[in-house]
Formats: structure tokens, sequence, C-alpha cells
């Protein structure tokens, strides 16, 4: 697995994978809009996942400070045809072991408080539960210090 930078000629397949009721009801609609913020993010980073030459996964991801402020997932999406795989939590660890990122020592996500196979997802990976902040359910996962 490999992790890259999204890019504008990615936009033709993210399209068609949006075209998906699951993935589009859960994370969409995205449009011209949220590309554009995504390209231009200097907070954080959208990021392809490729197996090979094909994208399987996209994961965005905003930055802490790497003291109190956690990096945050801020959503994930596996291929339409490869759910169910595990191939969900390979993203996300991938992502944690990315040398792109500054260090942190805690990462959360926030889930829309409808989206019951992203809440039933972090627990499965062993993320803890947080509660509700701003009207969204938190999971957390702290990374322990080496020394």
């Amino acid at each position: 697995m490999q992790l890259r930078k999204l890019c504008r000629e990615d936009w033709q397949w993210i399209q068609l994978w949006f075209q998906d009721e699951y993935l589009n009801a859960e994370l969409g609609p995205l449009d011209e809009e949220w590309l554009n913020h995504v390209l231009n993010e200097v907070g954080g980073v959208q990021l392809v996942v490729e197996c090979g030459d094909r994208p399987v996964g996209l994961i965005g991801c905003v930055w802490g400070n790497g003291t109190d402020l956690p990096h945050a997932i801020t959503d994930i999406a596996v291929a339409p045809d490869l759910r169910r795989t595990g191939l969900g939590q390979r993203i996300v660890a991938e992502v944690m072991n990315w040398e792109g990122h500054p260090l942190a020592r805690n990462w959360v996500a926030y889930v829309a408080q409808d989206n019951d196979r992203a809440c039933r997802f972090f627990i499965h990976i062993g993320w803890k539960y947080c509660g509700i902040e701003d009207e969204m359910h938190c999971y957390q996962l702290a990374i322990p210090v080496r020394s």
C-alpha cells in the first residue's frame, strides 16, 4: 500500500466512487468546492491510498500541534467493491505510520451521529468512544510514547 496526496486528476474516479449510494450518503455529496478545499489545505491533507496503480482508499486528516491538540481523521472511504475486507483498518494504520505527518500523541475521529457503520468501525479497531462533541461522535486513540 502506498499513500500520496490527492491531486486534481483523481477527481474523475472519486466522482465514480461517490455514485455508490452508501458512500455518498455517509460522506457525500462531494463537489468542486470540496476538491478545491482539500487541494489547498495547509493544516492537513487528503491522501489517496493505492495498491499498485489502483486507488483503494481516501483518507483526510487535520494536523494537531503535537502536544494538546490531536491529529484528526476527517473522513475515510474505501473503494466500494472492497468494503468489509479489512482495508479500512489497514488504511488507518498506514496513515498513522505515514512519515508525512507531524508527530502526535493522540488521534481523534469525528463521526456523524447517523453514521452507524463508521461508529462500529472505530470501536472495532480499538478506538475509545469519548461521547458527543459538536454534535458528532468522538473516538480517540492515544499513541504510546516511545523512549
